[in-house]
């Protein structure tokens, strides 16, 4: 299969990249020292519609497809993934209400997402619960046309500014979805900081107490939170998250060339050495294949091949894996100069290492991947 970019395609990837290089690259590490992306820049995201990429133009979004949105997270994973972390969230709830909410739910939320007015935010994740979604405490009772809600969820992204929330709950004893506003009387927003990595994601506890939300607040039907809305949105965050990955990768990648031609060791360029050759040459050609297996997911996306599901499992387990060898490369290439603020590579390889974690762990990918293999081979 040969997946070639379009004219338009690249144009944007331009666009995209100069995008990054003008509002973002340059505070990444203001970003991250202060736990913060300012709101300046989230308007000016708002502003190019990017985070309108995801969501149909008939609700006044971009509409673009999967290759398309994968080239915007490369981008913006090249500069901040902190920053990048929003277009992952964000779309995964706006794709949920596109696919699975009422007519209403699509007409009101929809637009102001598309936007930049309402920022989304997906709640899944608890205190005692991460790749064992099924266990979730978080619970809804039903009562007087309103849904209470009650429990914790911990470790959500862009929690601190995000004005939308999409909750997981037991309903019924069933995993059920919830669009609940930030207003929503109950809700306690808690900021958490000191991250490994993405210390700049925002992330946050969230803590319902009787939270009280309308009954039209369902997302689908009770019982389809996992098997239905989940599946989506987590389908498109672990795509965003792999093609954020080829990012860092790159970025790695260039400072890593950039400082082995310029630092000298023993009277010559480090680049001369063939254990550095050896790990350029590693970077290169798996950073490349990443690359072509997030087009091909994104790809089979795009034609709605049922296999792109595992198309993208497959990808967001090589490239995460992959950035996290590259990344720690590049240190050993910048050696002590790699472990110091003075140079970007001890964020990337920081941020690199949440990426085997965010949107299902490595453990989990080699779990769902050779059990596909078991029972296709």
């Amino acid at each position: 299969m040969k997946i070639e970019l379009t004219h338009e395609q690249m144009e944007l990837q331009e666009k995209f990249r100069e995008f990054v290089s003008a509002e973002i690259a340059e505070g990444a590490e203001q970003f991250d020292r202060e736990e913060k992306i300012p709101d300046e820049v989230v308007k000016k995201m708002s502003e190019k519609g990017y985070l309108g990429s995801m969501i149909s133009g008939e609700y006044g979004g971009m509409g673009w497809d999967s290759i398309t949105i994968g080239l915007l997270n490369e981008e913006f994973g090249k500069a901040c993934s902190s920053v990048r972390c929003i277009l992952t969230v964000h779309g995964m709830v706006a794709l949920a209400i596109q696919r699975w909410g009422s007519k209403e739910q699509k007409d009101y939320w929809l637009p102001r997402m598309a936007k930049g007015e309402v920022i989304g935010a997906f709640g899944l994740t608890e205190p005692n619960v991460g790749s064992d979604a099924k266990s979730i405490e978080t619970t809804a009772v039903k009562t007087d046309g309103k849904y209470i809600l009650n429990g914790t969820k911990r470790w959500i992204t862009m929690g601190q500014i995000a004005d939308l929330f999409l909750i997981f709950a037991k309903c019924e004893g069933k995993v059920t979805a919830f669009l609940m506003p930030r207003n929503a009387p109950g809700l306690q927003i808690k900021p958490l900081g000191g991250l490994v990595g993405m210390r700049a994601s925002m992330t946050t506890e969230l803590k319902m107490e009787d939270c009280l939300i309308d009954e039209d607040n369902i997302i689908g039907k009770v019982g389809t939170g996992l098997s239905h809305v989940a599946l989506s949105s987590l389908d498109y965050g672990r795509y965003t998250v792999a093609c954020g990955c080829i990012g860092i990768a790159q970025a790695c990648l260039e400072q890593s060339i950039r400082y082995s031609r310029e630092r000298v060791q023993f009277g010559q360029p480090l680049r001369k050495y063939q254990a550095i050759q050896k790990m350029i040459t590693e970077m290169v050609v798996n950073i490349e294949a990443a690359r072509l297996l997030c087009q091909k997911a994104g790809y089979l996306k795009d034609i709605g091949d049922p296999d792109s599901i595992m198309q993208v499992w497959t990808a967001k387990y090589f490239a995460s894996t992959m950035v996290n060898k590259v990344a720690n490369d590049a240190l050993q290439i910048h050696g002590a100069n790699g472990c110091s603020r003075e140079y970007p590579i001890e964020r990337y390889m920081r941020d690199a290492r949440i990426a085997e974690i965010i949107e299902g762990t490595t453990q989990m990918h080699e779990i769902l991947i050779s059990s596909n293999a078991f029972r296709n081979y």
